[in-house]
C-alpha cells in the first residue's frame, strides 16, 4: 500500500533548485548579520573585513556556507550507519592534520638545526649576545655624556629603558642643521667630492642668509641662523651661521675624549625590528655641520680647526660602529663620505700640513668597512631575522600588522589561517633568508680584502627568479630580506673611498716634498703610506696616472669590475648624481 502522507523536511530529499535556493537565503542571512555586527559592534567592519568592500560579501559567502553545510551534514547524521563513519572519518581526518603538523614542524626546525650545528662547526654563533655589543664603563662612555643621551632620551633612558610616553620636555642637542630652521630652502649638496667638485659655499651662504617668500605658507617663519647685516666673504658668514652650535660642539668634543661608545639601545625589545634608534639622524647631521665648519676653516687659513673638525667627525663615524645593525653601518657609509669632503677640499688646494695629513691617515687606516660588513650582515641575520622569526613563532596574527602597519588590525579570517599555519614554515623561512646572509657574507673576502660584484650580482638574481615562485618556505623571505646586492656594493665603495683618500694623502705629501707628483705609486711606500692598498675590486693594483695640468686621475674599477678609464657614471634625471653601480670610483681634483 503506497503512503502518499506528505515527508517531513527533515526527510525530504533535497536537489538541485532546492539546494541552490536554501544557500542564496541563507547567503541573504549572513549578509544581514554580518552588516548587523559592522554597524552595532565599535570597529566591527575593521575586524571581520579589513574596511574592504569585497571581504564583506567574501565572509557573508563563507559564512553561509559552512552554515548550509552544517545543515545537510546535520541532516546526513540523522542515521546511526552515517554517525559511525562520520566519527571514524573525524578521527582519520584529526589524525592526518596531527601528522600534518608533526611533520612539518620537525622537519622545519630539524633543517634549521642542523644549518646551526653546520656553522657552529665554523666557529659561528647564533645567540643575540654574539653580536649585542658588550657593556662598557659607565663613567667613560661618550653615547651617555648629557649631549649625546639629549639625541635619545625622550624615548628610551641611559639604561636602555624604553620611556612611555615620550618625554617631550627633552631637548635634542644633537641634531643641528634642522630643516626647522629653515624650511623654505633647499639645502645645497653635501658631499661633492666624487663629481671631482668642491662644496659651494656661496650656495651654503645664501641658504643661510636667506628668508621666507612673501606668498609661503611659512612667511611668519623665522631664520634662526644668526646673520652679519652685509654678507661678508661665504666662509665667514657660513662660520657665523654655524656659530649658534658652537657650544654644543665644544660639549661633544669633550665628550670624544673618552675611550668607549656604547648607545643603551633596547636590545631586549620585541619583536627586535622594533628597536629604537633615534640617534642616527642627528650624529650625521652634527657630522654635516663639521664639514661645513672645517671647509670655512680651511678658506679661512684655520687648518688647525679645521684638523681638530674632521678628527671629531671619523670619532662620530666610529661611535656606531659596534652595532649590529644595517642602517647603522648604512649612515655611517654616508657620514664618512661627507667627512671626505674637507679633506679632498683641503688636499685639492695644498691646505693641510704634513703632520696633519700623517695623523689622517693614521686615522682612514682604522676604517674597516670589509669587517663591518660581516658584522652588519649578522647584525641583521641573528638580531633583526632569528628574533624576527622566533617572535612570529608565538605570535603568528602579528605577521601582517608587522608587515604593513598602517593597515591596522588585520581581519579575523586572515588572522585565524595565519593562526594556523605550521611552526615548521617559519623555520623554512627563517632558514631560506639565513642561507641568502651566508650567501651575501661570502661576497667579501676578507683575508683578502676583496669584493666580489659579480657574486652578488648571481646571488641577487637567483634571489629575484626564487622570488617569482612564491610557496611555504619562501612566503616571508621577500618581505623580510632587503636586496642584498646594493648593500654589499655601498660597503665596498665605502672602503674603496678611504683607500683612495688614503693614496690621494700620500700622494700630497709626496707633493709637499717634491713639488709635484710622482710618475708611480710605487713611490710612496713605506715613506708616505706604509702600505698602497689595493683595489677591492678584483685584488688588482689602482690606477693611477698624472695629468697635462699637474694634477692626478686615480681610480678603481668600481661595481662593474670594468675599467672605463677613469670614467665617473651618473644617474638620469633632473639632478644627476654618480652612479656607483657603473663606471670607475674616481679620486680627481676639478680642473685649473
Amino acid at each position: 500500500m503506497n503512503d502518499d502522507k506528505p515527508k517531513s523536511i527533515r526527510k525530504k530529499s533535497w536537489k538541485g533548485s532546492n539546494l541552490l535556493g536554501a544557500w542564496l537565503i541563507i547567503v541573504v542571512a549572513s549578509l544581514l548579520i554580518v552588516q548587523a555586527v559592522i554597524l552595532l559592534v565599535p570597529g566591527g567592519s575593521s575586524i571581520l573585513t579589513g574596511g574592504k568592500p569585497a571581504s564583506f560579501f567574501l565572509l557573508a559567502a563563507v559564512l553561509a556556507t559552512v552554515l548550509f553545510g552544517a545543515w545537510l551534514f546535520v541532516r546526513w547524521l540523522c542515521c546511526w550507519k552515517n554517525i559511525r563513519r562520520s566519527l571514524f572519518g573525524v578521527a582519520c581526518f584529526v589524525t592526518l592534520i596531527a601528522l600534518f603538523y608533526a611533520e612539518e614542524d620537525w622537519r622545519g626546525k630539524h633543517d634549521w638545526e642542523r644549518f646551526k650545528r653546520q656553522w657552529e662547526a665554523k666557529g659561528e654563533h647564533f645567540s643575540f649576545a654574539s653580536v649585542v655589543p658588550p657593556p662598557v664603563p659607565a663613567d667613560e662612555n661618550f653615547a651617555l655624556t648629557p649631549i649625546v643621551a639629549s639625541s635619545y632620551e625622550a624615548l628610551f633612558d641611559k639604561n636602555g629603558n624604553e620611556v612611555k610616553p615620550r618625554n617631550t620636555n627633552v631637548v635634542d642637542r644633537l641634531w643641528m642643521l634642522s630643516w626647522r630652521d629653515n624650511p623654505w630652502t633647499k639645502k645645497p649638496n653635501d658631499s661633492v667630492w666624487p663629481e671631482a667638485k668642491f662644496v659651494d659655499l656661496e650656495a651654503w651662504q645664501d641658504f643661510f642668509r636667506s628668508t621666507p617668500p612673501t606668498n609661503s605658507p611659512r612667511a611668519d617663519a623665522t631664520n634662526t641662523f644668526p646673520m652679519a647685516p652685509k654678507a661678508q666673504s661665504p666662509s665667514d658668514d657660513v662660520l657665523l651661521a654655524l656659530s649658534k652650535y658652537n657650544s654644543a660642539i665644544a660639549k661633544l668634543r669633550q665628550a670624544s675624549r673618552l675611550p668607549y661608545s656604547r648607545f643603551p639601545l633596547t636590545y631586549d625589545k620585541e619583536p627586535p625590528g622594533e628597536i629604537l634608534l633615534p640617534h642616527l639622524a642627528p650624529l650625521k647631521s652634527c657630522v654635516q655641520t663639521l664639514m661645513l665648519r672645517a671647509i670655512a676653516e680651511l678658506q679661512n687659513g684655520q687648518s688647525d680647526q679645521a684638523f681638530a673638525d674632521v678628527k671629531l667627525m671619523l670619532y662620530l663615524i666610529n661611535s656606531i660602529r659596534s652595532e649590529p645593525f644595517l642602517i647603522s653601518h648604512l649612515v655611517r657609509i654616508a657620514m664618512l663620505q661627507i667627512t671626505l669632503q674637507p679633506i679632498y677640499d683641503g688636499l685639492a688646494e695644498h691646505k693641510w700640513s704634513d703632520a696633519q695629513l700623517n695623523e689622517l691617515d693614521s686615522e682612514l687606516a682604522k676604517l674597516n668597512f670589509m669587517a663591518d660588513f660581516k658584522l652588519a650582515m649578522r647584525g641583521e641575520m641573528i638580531l633583526c631575522q632569528i628574533g624576527f622569526f622566533d617572535y612570529l613563532r608565538h605570535h603568528p596574527k602579528e605577521l601582517p600588522v608587522m608587515i604593513n602597519a598602517s593597515a591596522g588590525t588585520p581581519p579575523i579570517l586572515a588572522r585565524t589561517l595565519l593562526d594556523l599555519i605550521p611552526k615548521g614554515w617559519f623555520y623554512q623561512n627563517q632558514l631560506r633568508c639565513a642561507r641568502a646572509m651566508e650567501g651575501i657574507l661570502q661576497v667579501a673576502n676578507a683575508k683578502e680584502e676583496i669584493f666580489f660584484p659579480s657574486m652578488a650580482r648571481k646571488m641577487d638574481t637567483t634571489m629575484k627568479t626564487e622570488r617569482r615562485h612564491l610557496n611555504a618556505s619562501n612566503l616571508i623571505e621577500p618581505l623580510l630580506l632587503p636586496t642584498l646586492a646594493p648593500a654589499a656594493e655601498r660597503f665596498a665603495y665605502a672602503q674603496e673611498s678611504a683607500d683612495l683618500a688614503r693614496m690621494a694623502i700620500a700622494l700630497e705629501r709626496y707633493h709637499l716634498a717634491h713639488g709635484e707628483y710622482p710618475a708611480s705609486l710605487d713611490v710612496l711606500a713605506p715613506q708616505f703610506i706604509k702600505k698602497l692598498p689595493h683595489d677591492i675590486i678584483g685584488g688588482r693594483a689602482l690606477h693611477y696616472r698624472r695629468t697635462a695640468d699637474g694634477q692626478f686621475v686615480l681610480y678603481s674599477v668600481g661595481w662593474n669590475e670594468t675599467d672605463d678609464g677613469g670614467t665617473v657614471a651618473f644617474t638620469e634625471g633632473k639632478s644627476p648624481r654618480v652612479d656607483i653601480s657603473e663606471g670607475d670610483w674616481v679620486w680627481r681634483y676639478p680642473a685649473k
